[in-house]
């Protein structure tokens, strides 16, 4: 089992936790750097593989199978409690709402991993995340498609911990600040040009049982210290925007050979006992 201790949502523990979970500006989110203290990863629930990321003008992509299931597999790397806020195609995975970081999450216990099977449909069960043709995706049939093809995390640590090493975090965060804006247009960019290619969805799969409860927590910032990302699509299409490379194909060998057998064959006629 992945899921080392039980999934928790987060709730907000005060009056005072609204100033921290007020809605960020956009200034603010591009200064964050994709590293942090969450591993953010997707498993082919069918084939029981990761799905390797590929890195493609700035942005990591994996290539979906239509009709298979898939996780999101988040691991929390420190030693402390963290609010993690999961969107898939732009919605966010518990309330269903528009995806944003001042939104409701899961909460990892300090070196916790676990596995986000599919949409939160109660505290004891998820509609399965599953790759689908794009009309069919869960954000296209509420009427929302601009974003279909990402899933991302926005991570939040607890107020009170690690303020030292937030400090210290915050402090290169304005000396990377002008690098990390600039790198985010060119990402915005892209996501534009190849948003009509998209040929998959994440949609809305059979129920199935997956126990949360409701927890405190305090965002120790208004803004996230971690916003992740992975882009997907289908294969042919990942291969089409060159991202991936196609499989090579090769053709059957038709000339003779002088040992073409394998293994010993029944004889004619041979009943099998």
């Amino acid at each position: 089992m992945l899921r080392a201790l039980p999934r928790l949502l987060a709730t907000l523990a005060a009056s005072a936790a609204l100033t921290f979970a007020a809605p960020s500006p956009a200034r603010e989110l591009a200064m964050y750097r994709p590293g942090g203290p969450v591993d953010l990863a997707v498993v082919d629930r069918d084939n029981g593989q990761w799905l390797s990321p590929t890195v493609h003008r700035g942005q990591r992509w994996i290539a979906g199978t239509p009709g298979h299931r898939y996780s999101v597999r988040l691991a929390n790397t420190s030693g402390r409690r963290v609010l993690v806020v999961l969107s898939v195609d732009g919605v966010n995975a518990i309330s269903g709402q528009t995806a944003h970081p001042s939104q409701t999450g899961y909460v990892l216990a300090p070196w916790q991993t676990m596995e986000v099977e599919g949409w939160r449909k109660s505290l004891d069960q998820v509609a399965q995340f599953v790759f689908t043709d794009l009309p069919d995706s869960y954000a296209a049939r509420t009427g929302r498609p601009d974003n279909v093809g990402v899933i991302g995390v926005a991570v939040f640590e607890e107020a009170g911990v690690a303020l030292e090493e937030r400090r210290r975090g915050e402090v290169l965060d304005r000396i990377e600040r002008g690098d990390a804006a600039k790198a985010a247009a060119p990402a915005a960019a892209s996501r534009e040009s190849d948003a009509a290619a998209q040929s998959i969805g994440t949609g809305h799969g059979e129920r199935e049982w997956s126990p949360a409860s409701h927890t405190q927590f305090i965002r120790a910032t208004r803004a996230p210290t971690q916003v992740s990302e992975l882009r997907y699509d289908d294969y042919d299409t990942l291969v089409t925007r060159g991202v991936l490379r196609p499989y090579p194909r090769y053709a059957p060998d038709t000339r003779p050979h002088a040992f073409p057998g394998g293994f010993v064959a029944d004889p004619p006629r041979y009943s099998g006992q």
